[in-house]
């Protein structure tokens, strides 16, 4: 089967299996006294030992990004800042009164909506209170995720302050063209001094989220883009598919006449991932490419590498624990959802409510699954011991496959070739029961390519 041919045939909406099950799959079984059970639990196990990783949802921003599929609330009236702020900081002491210590902390993510939409003096009370009730691993990782055109000089020195050593900006696209259309408008310039000013400071790792499929997009602009990219040279590039989702986020609209067909965004792809590789980057896995010496692709070469919902991770904590609206949290032996509604957050909070809306327990199958699609994604093989929780339906997929040239066998177990690579979702999603008991429904997820 020729290139063109796999690409028609597995360009099919999958889960991007920042999760196992993917998040539309979960049993929702799951009380608020059982969450609080299986923390305790997932604590015991591996808290204590290897530490917890808290992903903190900000969902503000100042404006409406027209691509964006994030959970976010559109305002520019910053007196919400420290109300929220405020929630947070109840949320965690509501799991920190389950145990009998001070947390060991592997990591914090700031996501939303926007992290620098709030001052550096809101974010500095809210990273105060977790510095004063936790301790940080040996080998801790702070990150944020900053827009160019408001992350100032302060908000940089004051998370450094608190150990942040990595910063991921959106760029997106730096065509203005695309850039009105998706209403996301930032100078290069802006980006650059933005950089340099992360550099200065001692931010050891900068990543650029880069966008293809995005409206107006052609060769021609993005090679400007990657030009520019090429400039700065970030240690870490994140190079999505964008997800045309219109009838969940009406915003897109907008832009559905100007968008690359199928074929066009499969060539953005294949070459800016050609331009990323000359420029001396290496492929992680999924969407991701980094430097040869960023900790990334040595946690990569080492077999250490790990995927949660931030993404890819060099964190070894099987725990993530989301705070905020809307944010997701993986303690192992179950998933949980917060409330997405600000408003409806806030209210359990006050409540001193744990504000879970959606769960999963995970059963011992779900956690052989997981574990072989991790091993997929992360390092492209599995063994043999890897495989035996398939039935014989799902190992014969792999055979379908292997005739695809997509994965080989060899005395280990199975791996994943180059041709596979890209295709690494759908392999995942051959082998996950749910997608395959589901094949008739309705498409939960975007298109794999």
């Amino acid at each position: 089967m020729s290139a063109s041919d796999l690409i028609k045939k597995y360009n099919v909406p999958v889960p991007r299996y920042t999760s196992y099950p993917a998040l539309p799959h979960w049993n929702n079984s799951l009380s608020t006294e059982s969450w609080k059970n299986h923390f305790i639990q997932a604590y015991e196990a591996f808290g204590k030992s290897d530490g917890i990783s808290l992903y903190i949802h900000l969902p503000y921003c100042e404006s409406l990004c027209t691509y964006c599929g994030c959970n976010k609330r559109i305002t520019k009236n910053h007196r919400v800042e420290l109300p929220y702020i405020s929630a947070i900081m109840k949320e965690w002491n509501l799991y920190l009164e389950l145990l009998d210590e001070k947390p060991k902390l592997a990591g914090i993510h700031l996501g939303g909506g926007t992290p620098t939409f709030f001052s550096p003096t809101s974010l500095g009370i809210l990273l105060n209170h977790i510095s004063r009730t936790s301790t940080r691993s040996e080998e801790f990782e702070f990150s944020f995720e900053g827009h160019p055109n408001n992350t100032s000089k302060d908000h940089l020195q004051t998370l450094a302050q608190f150990g942040f050593s990595r910063v991921s900006y959106g760029i997106q696209d730096f065509d203005q063209q695309v850039q009105l259309a998706i209403h996301r408008i930032q100078p290069f310039e802006k980006v650059k001094e933005v950089t340099v000013q992360s550099r200065q400071l001692g931010y050891r790792s900068i990543n650029f989220d880069l966008i293809y499929g995005l409206p107006h997009q052609t060769l021609e602009t993005m090679k400007a883009t990657f030009q520019k990219v090429k400039e700065l040279m970030p240690e870490r590039i994140a190079f999505y598919s964008y997800a045309h989702l219109p009838a969940a986020f009406p915003a897109q609209k907008s832009f559905e006449a100007y968008l690359p067909d199928e074929n066009q965004k499969r060539d953005l792809y294949e070459q800016g991932k050609n331009w990323l590789l000359e420029m001396g980057y290496e492929e992680i896995g999924m969407d991701h490419f980094a430097l040869p010496e960023d900790p990334l692709l040595k946690a990569k070469n080492n077999n250490k590498l790990h995927r949660n919902f931030m993404g890819y991770t060099t964190s070894p904590s099987k725990i993530l624990l989301g705070l905020g609206c809307s944010a997701i949290s993986d303690i192992y032996y179950a998933y949980g959802q917060n409330e997405k509604s600000v408003d409806l957050y806030k209210e359990k909070i006050i409540g001193g409510t744990i504000p879970l809306v959606k769960g999963h327990v995970q059963s011992e199958e779900n956690l052989k699954i997981k574990n072989l699609i991790l091993e997929l994604i992360c390092n492209h093989k599995a063994s043999w011991k890897d495989l035996e929780s398939l039935s014989e339906e799902l190992l014969d997929q792999l055979l379908v496959f292997e005739k695809e040239k997509m994965v080989a066998f060899d005395a280990n177990g199975v791996r994943i070739t180059e041709e596979g690579k890209p295709f690494v979702r759908n392999i995942c999603a051959a082998l996950d029961p749910y997608m395959q008991n589901n094949k008739k429904s309705k498409p939960l997820f975007s298109k794999a390519i």
